[in-house]
């Protein structure tokens, strides 16, 4: 019965970089390391200047309210974290001035948006200088990029940026660069590159981190893998393969490849891979932890061909075929040999035994009298 995971380092193979790096698995293996593939390609590749940033609210697009006069809350209409819509009701103030009742005041929304605020309760007072509520209108929103000095050159207003939001399960926007900022932060040696992206359901809201790719060139016909199928580190980097013996459904090679670019999906691959080779993605860094089976090559392969390999899994030869019959008669000669000396052995030391018996015999036997 194979185990969970079955691998074998075969040291000596044909060819041996390919049997030192075949990695077998059972097909319940495969399942359990979640096992995805997908094929080398030669595509249109991107090459991207990378940053961090965050969204923030629009310029113009936050609104606070407040009294023209001082008095006292009579009720709020504006919720924390509730839509409110423009001119309608946000709270009424009942006025200072003499009357009976006293004169109220209705203080509409300045702006629809998103309530952030609410600074006040019925019955408070309010005075002209106070916040009462503040209001964000979020159905565009900032994407604002905190792009490092020395790579300012690279950017251009118009160009395009993928922006993926991490807060939304890493859903991707794509923008043309608004405006990038005229000065320099000193203290953080970066510039700021500001896209607009609209926002109609609010599902951005200011202060969620984003990732920014740059788009600043683009190449066509470049053999490329998904990131996730890079291994090792910049020194030695390798991508695991599908073995191509078809047969062994399960069996995996690590193979050392030349990186050329890399943007934040794809690795340009210059050497160790062909176009159509399908490579791990998924559960390509679990896969090197399951190199240290009980199964070799040669079992792999012997039970997927129905016939008999070497150890380093290469086909066996019509000479090795023949010196193995030969090697065998001999041995058979051998065995017969030494059952025949020993059969003989036997056979000597009981005519021995009986020759020693009957001269016993004779010895002790009576003399007759003579009459």
């Amino acid at each position: 019965m194979f185990a969970l995971f079955l691998a074998a380092t075969i040291h000596a193979a044909i060819p041996p970089e390919e049997a030192a790096n075949t990695i077998i698995l059972t097909e319940a293996g495969e399942k359990n390391l979640r096992i995805e593939t997908v094929e080398a390609e030669e595509t249109d590749f991107e090459e991207t200047v990378f940053a961090l940033g965050r969204i923030n609210v629009a310029p113009g697009r936050r609104a606070v309210v407040s009294s023209r006069i001082p008095g006292r809350v009579v009720s709020v209409e504006a919720h924390i974290d509730t839509r409110i819509k423009m001119s309608s009701e946000a709270l009424v103030i009942e006025a200072r001035q003499p009357g009976d009742p006293p004169p109220r005041i209705r203080i509409p929304a300045p702006i629809g948006g998103l309530v952030s605020k609410v600074n006040v309760v019925e019955g408070q007072p309010v005075e002209l200088t106070d916040s009462l509520v503040e209001i964000l209108d979020l159905s565009t929103v900032h994407a604002t990029a905190a792009v490092p000095e020395h790579l300012v050159s690279k950017l251009k207003e118009g160009m395009t940026a993928r922006i993926r939001v991490l807060a939304l399960g890493g859903k991707e926007f794509t923008a043309e660069l608004a405006h990038i900022g005229a000065e320099v932060d000193a203290k953080s040696g970066t510039i700021e590159a500001a896209f607009h992206l609209p926002n109609e359901d609010y599902a951005l809201r200011p202060g969620m981190r984003a990732e920014f790719s740059f788009v600043t060139g683009k190449r066509d016909a470049v053999l490329t893998v998904p990131r996730a199928a890079l291994q090792g580190d910049a020194t030695n980097r390798s991508v695991y393969r599908r073995h191509y013996d078809t047969t062994m459904k399960h069996a995996f090679v690590r193979i050392p490849v030349q990186v050329g670019t890399m943007n934040e999906r794809s690795v340009e691959i210059t050497a160790g891979l062909t176009a159509g080779d399908e490579v791990v993605t998924t559960g390509a860094y679990s896969l090197g932890f399951a190199g240290k089976g009980s199964v070799s090559l040669k079992d792999a392969l012997d039970a997927a061909h129905g016939h008999p390999h070497n150890e380093d899994g290469s086909e066996i030869t019509a000479e090795q075929q023949a010196a193995a019959k030969a090697g065998g008669a001999t041995a058979e000669h051998h065995h017969h040999s030494h059952e025949m000396s020993a059969l003989t052995k036997a056979s000597l030391a009981a005519n021995a035994l009986l020759l020693v018996l009957l001269l016993a015999a004779a010895i002790r036997k009576p003399k007759e009298v003579q009459p």
